[in-house]
């Protein structure tokens, strides 16, 4: 099951959220995993950064921060914060559009729970070019 929520921001009008619910779940099958539970919760950068010093102790602003609900390595259970002001602001310093920043974040944290990292610059490169292999997934349906 995947749930979208917002906290003190509208929900983008341009995304369809039935077609985002099959994508991530078809993300997920195709990486080899189950879907259990994942409840993304779409906020703004305050909402988000006080959630990155309160549980993470970073003073700073991110786009994306995912918590695993299950230390069952096969099922991707979790909550996701994505801060739509960081999408908003990252599409423009990107030169790219809202949805496909959108996108790019959106599968940046299920491509974490299903086992990527990118903290190598050869780990980092692997992310990009997964991210990009699921966005155009998501423009082909």
């Amino acid at each position: 099951m995947i749930i979208f929520t917002s906290i003190d921001i509208i929900l983008p009008q341009n995304i369809d959220f039935g077609k985002l619910e099959s994508w991530i779940e078809g993300v997920i099958i195709e990486e080899g995993k189950t879907l259990g539970e994942i409840n993304y919760v779409f906020c703004n950068d305050d909402y988000l950064h006080k959630i990155n010093l309160d549980f993470l102790q970073h003073d700073t602003f991110t786009d994306i921060i995912t918590f695993p609900t299950t230390d069952d390595k096969e099922i991707i259970s979790s909550e996701i914060f994505i801060s739509l002001d960081r999408v908003k602001d990252n599409s423009i310093v990107l030169s790219t559009d809202f949805k496909s920043e959108f996108l790019r974040v959106v599968v940046h944290g299920i491509l974490h729970l299903v086992g990527y990292d990118d903290k190598t610059k050869q780990q980092a490169k692997l992310m990009r070019e997964k991210e990009n292999i699921y966005i155009n997934k998501f423009l082909e349906i």
